[in-house]
């Protein structure tokens, strides 16, 4: 496609005010027509000197994974193989997870030579997509015509929750030491691997952990002693369903959610305890075994960095269901959704008590502050009293049901999404400390 430059469009207009002149004179009329005829032969003759952009490549150097929030550097290696220099005018049309369409920005290419570029990504949303493509003008040596042509460069990227390591590891070990100053570790023996002591054989004990190398130093029977594992199962499942896809500040639920798995999945590499995940909403579409440190996290992460929250009614049977068959070890089940009454959140209250005793549930429940905030106003008008007293009625069948959620034995943690990620933390820490899991 052959377009007219900006200069181009000003000597147009210039050529407009000729045509002022043709009311003192028919000849500047004449004059105007053989100006545009030049004009247009100008355009099109110098958009065929432009360096076409088939004849164009173009490769960028990027990671592709990238972190929501955080700007990211990507760089684009320009080749021209002609004669002529090239002048671009790049418009890149990025994949919706990093912004979709971008700021037009000026390229240069020598002739027979390459142009380096360094463009700033910062993703803008979780997700995994690999569109992509350049919209390309080349502008023709005179400036006055350039030609247009689009040069596919898909990017197949993934984008994961945003990850403060740093300063999640440092809350995480002063919120231990906090809770844990002044308490000493106690030591259980049990029928755990992790070896602990030797001690003196007596009747009764498991002949099978005799020591023999430790008894003939010691000219009497040895046994080994053993105490509990530490290293706990902390499974993460999330709701994707309609409760969470509910927008809270123009944001779902669901991301306060994520951001709070994300937290404590962190927290339990850190605490070397084994993670994993599941998503889903009508039906799991996501799963993940727990594993131990990095890879455990990693798989955590790439489930986090796909997962969307949908406008469907969540199928809580099939959900713990599922769960129960893949995971048989005892695990801190962590179950992010939320709930309405106990008519409508029956099938959450009675699937949730399903884990016990095998597994702990911990329901992680997100509040609407927008509810709280119409229960707790004081009316001015009457149809305040109204909105108030339904407010109330909801947060109280609401309460109901969280109830019947603890009387089945799950443990339940009812939070203000914003508040999510530091008081999930807090409880598996609590849990840790007290020996829960």
């Amino acid at each position: 496609m052959i377009l007219p430059t900006r200069r181009a469009v000003v000597v147009l207009a210039g050529l407009a005010l000729v045509a002022l002149a043709g009311v003192v004179t028919p000849l500047a009329l004449d004059a105007l027509l053989v100006g545009d005829a030049l004009l247009v032969v100008l355009v099109v003759v110098d958009a065929a000197l432009a360096v076409p952009s088939s004849r164009l490549t173009v490769r960028r150097e990027s990671a592709g994974t990238f972190t929501l929030g955080r700007d990211t550097e990507a760089a684009y290696l320009w080749r021209n193989p002609g004669r002529r220099r090239a002048r671009l005018v790049v418009r890149e049309v990025r994949p919706g997870v990093l912004g979709g369409p971008q700021v037009a920005r000026r390229v240069a290419v020598p002739a027979a030579g390459e142009s380096r570029e360094r463009v700033s990504v910062r993703a803008v949303r979780r997700g995994r997509e690999e569109a992509g493509w350049l919209a390309v003008r080349s502008t023709g040596p005179l400036g006055m015509g350039m030609r247009q042509g689009r040069i596919p460069l898909p990017w197949g990227v993934r984008v994961y929750p945003n990850l403060p390591a740093t300063r999640l590891k440092a809350s995480i070990a002063e919120a231990a030491r906090h809770r844990e100053s002044g308490l000493r570790a106690l030591r259980h023996p049990g029928e755990g691997r992790q070896f602990e002591s030797l001690r003196e054989w007596v009747p009764g004990d498991d002949t099978r952990r005799i020591d023999w190398k430790a008894s003939a130093r010691r000219r009497k029977l040895i046994t080994r002693q053993y105490e509990e594992e530490r290293r706990q199962q902390v499974l993460l499942a999330l709701d994707a369903g309609r409760l969470l896809a509910e927008e809270i500040d123009g944001e779902p639920r669901f991301e306060h959610a994520v951001r709070a798995a994300v937290m404590l999945a962190l927290a339990a590499v850190y605490h070397d305890d084994n993670v994993g995940i599941m998503v889903f909403s009508d039906r799991v579409t996501h799963y993940a075994a727990p594993q131990r440190g990095r890879r455990g996290l990693r798989r955590v992460l790439d489930v986090l960095a796909e997962a969307e929250a949908r406008m469907v009614e969540p199928d809580y049977p099939t959900a713990f269901r599922d769960l129960a068959v893949r995971n048989r070890k005892r695990a801190l089940t962590v179950v992010f959704t939320d709930a309405i009454d106990r008519l409508a959140s029956e099938a959450l209250v009675t699937n949730v008590g399903s884990l016990r005793p095998r597994h702990l549930p911990l329901v992680v429940t997100l509040r609407n502050p927008a509810l709280d905030a119409v229960a707790g106003a004081r009316p001015a008008v009457p149809q305040d009293a109204y909105r108030k007293a339904a407010a109330e009625e909801l947060l109280h069948a609401r309460e109901e049901a969280l109830a019947s959620m603890r009387q089945t034995g799950a443990l339940v943690l009812d939070v203000e999404p914003r508040r999510a990620s530091a008081a999930v933390v807090e409880r598996y820490l609590e849990l840790k400390r007290r020996g829960r899991l």
